[in-house]
């Protein structure tokens, strides 16, 4: 009987207060990671040259919202998109939207990426990109991708495929 309580005992506390292994309280604990691309993870470290030779990186947007636009200039749906995100550069850029555009180079080009934005009144960065910069967001399962960043760097909304700017307006001024 003693025996039994002893056990009985010992067991009620490791539940109650823990094993010496895990002696971590809730402060302690590390926040549960998000995988990149996934509402609430990170805007990733990078550094590239955009399509007109200038130096772009992560570092740049700290304080911003970023609006991130996965296109190709064979996409129909980039072709709708794109000049809305250009107006929504123009009116929210005073206020801290930043818009940049990475090019997928998953398939061949239908036209120079720099005419196609120039025919579409597109004048924000476009950078184009390889594998390795889309796996730090995450993949991108489908073009258009659209990614919104708050001024923390952290993802509040995506998108993929075609989205009408008055819809992608809203998510900006909430987040603004």
């Amino acid at each position: 009987m003693i025996v039994f309580r002893a056990l009985s005992l010992l067991l009620l506390t490791t539940f109650i207060g823990g094993s010496a292994g895990n002696t971590a309280g809730p402060a302690q604990m590390e926040p549960a990671r998000v995988a990149p691309g996934e509402i609430g993870s990170r805007l990733p470290e990078f550094a590239v040259k955009d399509l007109r030779g200038r130096k772009l990186s992560s570092a740049d947007l700290r304080g911003k919202v970023v609006l991130i636009d996965f296109w190709g200039t064979w996409c129909q749906p980039c072709k709708k998109e794109m000049p809305g995100y250009q107006k929504l550069m123009d009116r929210y850029g005073p206020k801290g939207l930043v818009v940049i555009g990475f090019k997928l180079n998953v398939m061949p080009d239908t036209e120079p990426p720099l005419g196609f934005a120039r025919r579409l009144g597109v004048r924000y960065p476009l950078v184009a990109v390889g594998d390795d910069l889309s796996q730090k967001f995450g993949g991108i399962e489908g073009l258009p991708t659209t990614l919104l960043y708050d001024r923390h760097g952290v993802l509040r909304w995506k998108i993929i495929g075609f989205e009408y700017t008055s819809v992608v307006e809203g998510e900006v001024k909430r987040i603004l």
